[in-house]
C-alpha cells in the first residue's frame, strides 16, 4: 500500500511538472510585480528598411508600455534571407513558448505563423507587402487565423510617374526580384498592369537566390535605361552589387524606401519603416494586454508615401532635377552613405 501511494504523488508530481511545462512566458512578473513578456522578432534579412521595422516595432511597444529591460523579453534573430532559416527559427520560437511572434517582411511572417499555427502564439507580422498573396489574409482582408500586421505595400503609380519626371526619355524600366517572394512576385503583377500608362516597357528579371544576382544585373543592364527596386528582401540585401554595376553602366537606380536612397539609389517614392514598424508595435501591444486577439484586426497599411531624393547620385549620373521636383521631396540628400 505504501509503494502504491509513492507511486500515486509521484505520477501526480510528474503531472504537475507537464502541465506547468505548458504554460506561456507570459505567467512571468517583473521584481516589482508587474506582468512582464517575451517576444520573438524573426528579421528575414539585414538591411535598412528591415532595422527600421525593428526599431519602430520596439518604439510602438514602449508607448504602450512594454518597454525591452523592464517588462519585455526580446529574442531577435536573423535568416539572412534564407528560407529554412526563417523556419528554424520560427520553430524555436514556439518551442520557447514565447508570448508572441514578430515576423518582420514576408518570409518570416509566412514561417511564423506556419510553425504556431496549432498553439495559443500570436503572429504580428510588419513589412509584408501582399498579406492576401501570402495567404495570411483573406480576401476581405481578414486574418486568417491568431496572425495580423501591417503591409508596406508599395506606391507603385507614384513610382512611375517620379521616374517619368527624371527621366522624359526613357523606355524600358527593370526590375530584379525573387521568384519565391509572394510579395514581390504581386509588385511586378501590379507594374505589368500600370506601366503602359507612363510610356515605359517592363523587363523583369528573376531570381531565386543573392548568387544569382551579379550576373542578373548585367544581364538586366544591358536591356533597360533605369532599375526599379521592389521591396524584395534577397534583392535589396545585395543592393550594393547591383548600384555598383548601373553606376559602371550610368543606369540610375530608383529604391523603394529612405534607406535605399541613402546608400546610392536616385530617388524613391516609399514609405517611412520606423512608422511603420511602430504602428506595428502598437496591434502588438493590444494582443499582448488582452485587449485584442490578433484574429480580430485586419491587417493595416500606410498610405502615405514620400518622396526621397539624392542630389548627389543626380549629379554623378548627369540628371537634372527640376525645382519642383526637389521641392516636392520630403528628404534631399547630397551624399551616398557606405554600405
Amino acid at each position: 500500500m505504501k509503494k502504491r501511494t509513492i507511486a500515486v504523488l509521484l505520477t501526480m508530481a510528474m503531472a504537475a511538472t507537464m502541465m506547468a511545462g505548458c504554460g506561456s512566458k507570459s505567467d512571468s512578473k517583473t521584481a516589482d510585480g508587474e506582468k512582464s513578456y517575451t517576444i520573438g522578432i524573426s528579421q528575414f534579412a539585414e538591411h535598412g528598411s528591415l532595422d527600421n521595422c525593428r526599431e519602430g516595432f520596439l518604439e510602438g511597444l514602449k508607448e504602450e508600455g512594454i518597454e525591452e529591460g523592464k517588462n519585455l523579453n526580446v529574442e531577435y534573430k536573423n535568416s539572412a534571407a534564407d528560407m529554412g532559416t526563417a523556419s528554424q527559427i520560427a520553430s524555436s520560437f514556439v518551442s520557447d513558448k514565447v508570448d508572441l511572434i514578430c515576423g518582420i517582411a514576408t518570409p518570416s511572417a509566412q514561417t511564423a505563423y506556419n510553425a504556431a499555427m496549432d498553439t495559443d502564439i500570436s503572429v504580428i507580422y510588419t513589412a509584408v507587402t501582399d498579406p492576401k498573396a501570402a495567404e495570411l489574409a483573406d480576401d476581405k482582408g481578414n486574418p486568417v487565423g491568431e496572425v495580423t500586421g501591417t503591409s508596406d505595400k508599395l506606391p507603385i503609380e507614384a513610382q512611375l510617374k517620379m521616374i517619368r519626371e527624371l527621366l522624359p526619355d526613357a523606355k524600358k524600366i527593370g526590375i530584379l526580384y525573387t521568384t519565391s517572394e509572394a510579395n514581390s512576385v504581386s509588385a511586378i503583377a501590379e507594374y505589368k498592369e500600370k506601366v503602359g500608362d507612363y510610356g515605359f516597357e517592363l523587363v523583369e528579371k528573376g531570381i531565386t537566390n543573392t548568387s544569382e544576382i551579379a550576373l542578373a544585373t548585367d544581364d538586366l543592364l544591358s536591356q533597360v535605361d533605369c532599375i526599379s527596386n521592389l521591396t524584395d528582401n534577397t534583392v535589396v540585401s545585395s543592393l550594393a552589387t547591383i548600384l555598383d554595376k548601373a553606376n559602371a553602366a550610368n543606369i540610375p537606380v530608383f529604391g523603394s524606401e529612405i534607406e535605399q536612397v541613402k546608400l546610392g539609389c536616385l530617388a524613391a517614392e516609399g514609405l517611412d519603416y520606423v512608422a511603420l514598424g511602430k504602428q506595428t508595435g502598437k496591434m502588438a501591444a493590444k494582443v499582448l494586454k488582452g485587449e485584442k486577439k490578433a484574429s480580430e484586426m485586419p491587417f493595416e497599411t500606410i498610405t502615405e508615401a514620400g518622396l526621397y531624393l539624392n542630389t548627389k547620385v543626380a549629379e554623378n549620373l548627369g540628371i537634372t532635377v527640376e525645382d519642383d521636383l526637389k521641392n516636392s521631396a520630403v528628404e534631399t540628400y547630397d551624399s551616398i552613405s557606405e554600405n
